[in-house]
């Protein structure tokens, strides 16, 4: 989607740009604090670190290139890898985020580094990696090769590790969105929302950022009550204050220019489609967009009509301000 909406190619896109690096650790590429937006790392809508729990996980890591990145994959993946293990590692200063136990491979190569013959650091790793922990005699092998006593428990305490191949194709694809991100703003918001569309409120997110601060505090304040769907809004809300942040703003729905389930780019303005309305589905969206290639909508019974667009969802419409300016009926009245 962001190829078709910018024309790059993301092959191209170097996995160690500075600028995209650095929104894994702070907000400053994206022109705004952290103070704005709710969070000190700029990957609102990244996949793989977009959320709260993986967005703590960079803030305790900082990192520093793309072999991190990878690790962090790795710690957000795996079970009883990170909390209780690899993040008391870190934050004691006990070991580096390079040192410490992310994916399966990880525990190969550092065992065979320190001097363990390779088919049993092979063993040890996949024992751990499946939550078995470690035999005795491995324990002990481990130590006379001088192996940290906090790698040892690190070892014991994995219940799951993930596979660096899965962890790095992740991260491959998370660092080309955020290049997007930086260098392609309005399509990275474009493609954001459009494969969240179900979640998304135009009603909402147009009154700007006043409405969409309220909403973010109303969300976190129901705390354990918010159901599934307001956590899902709470993050179009998150990125949607980004982006107002960034001088970017979403538009009304328009009846000439919404498409019915893409957000659109026009003129350098974000245009949400009519799915974008809650309550509109698809089959609407689709049928008011067919009627209108087919000619311009003359009033609101045409549309209605032609469009197949039921009183309810008319209403709706109305309220948004898509019809503001269409007649009510074709019909002439003379006076």
């Amino acid at each position: 989607m962001l190829e078709d909406l910018t024309g790059c190619n993301y092959q191209d896109i170097p996995l160690d740009e500075p600028k995209t690096l650095s929104l894994f650790s702070s907000t400053d590429a994206l022109g705004v604090t952290p103070e704005q937006i709710g969070s000190e790392v700029g990957t609102y809508g990244i996949p793989e670190f977009g959320t709260k729990f993986t967005r703590q996980m960079l803030v305790d890591v900082q990192p520093k290139n793309f072999t991190e990145l990878v690790r962090i994959s790795g710690f957000s993946h795996g079970t009883d890898v990170w909390l209780g293990n690899a993040q008391d590692l870190i934050l004691s200063g006990t070991a580096t985020a390079s040192e410490v136990i992310g994916c399966r491979d990880d525990i190969m190569i550092y065992l065979i580094h320190m001097g363990l013959e390779p088919i049993r650091a092979f063993k040890i790793m996949e024992a751990v990696r499946k939550g078995k922990g470690l035999k005795p005699d491995e324990e002990e092998y481990m130590r006379e090769k001088h192996v940290p006593e906090w790698y040892i428990k690190s070892c014991k305490t994995v219940k799951y590790l993930f596979p660096k191949a899965h962890a790095v194709a992740y991260v491959m694809m998370a660092f080309r969105i955020a290049w997007f991100k930086v260098y392609h703003p309005l399509a990275f918001y474009a493609a954001a929302f459009t494969v969240r569309t179900d979640d998304f409120d135009a009603d909402v997110i147009c009154k700007g950022l006043p409405e969409i601060e309220q909403q973010i505090k109303n969300i976190k304040a129901m705390g354990n009550d918010a159901t599934d769907k307001d956590k899902k809004f709470q993050i179009i809300l998150e990125i949607c204050l980004e982006m107002y942040h960034r001088g970017f703003s979403c538009e009304r729905v328009s009846l000439l220019e919404s498409d019915a389930e893409n957000f659109r780019i026009v003129d350098g303005r974000l245009i949400p489609p009519f799915c974008a309305l809650q309550g509109l589905g698809q089959s609407v969206a689709h049928s008011i967009v067919e009627a209108r290639e087919q000619g311009p909508f003359t009033s609101i019974e045409d549309l209605s009509n032609r469009g197949k667009v039921g009183k309810s969802l008319i209403e709706t419409l109305q309220n948004h301000g898509v019809l503001d300016g269409l007649p009510e009926s074709d019909q002439l009245q003379l006076f």
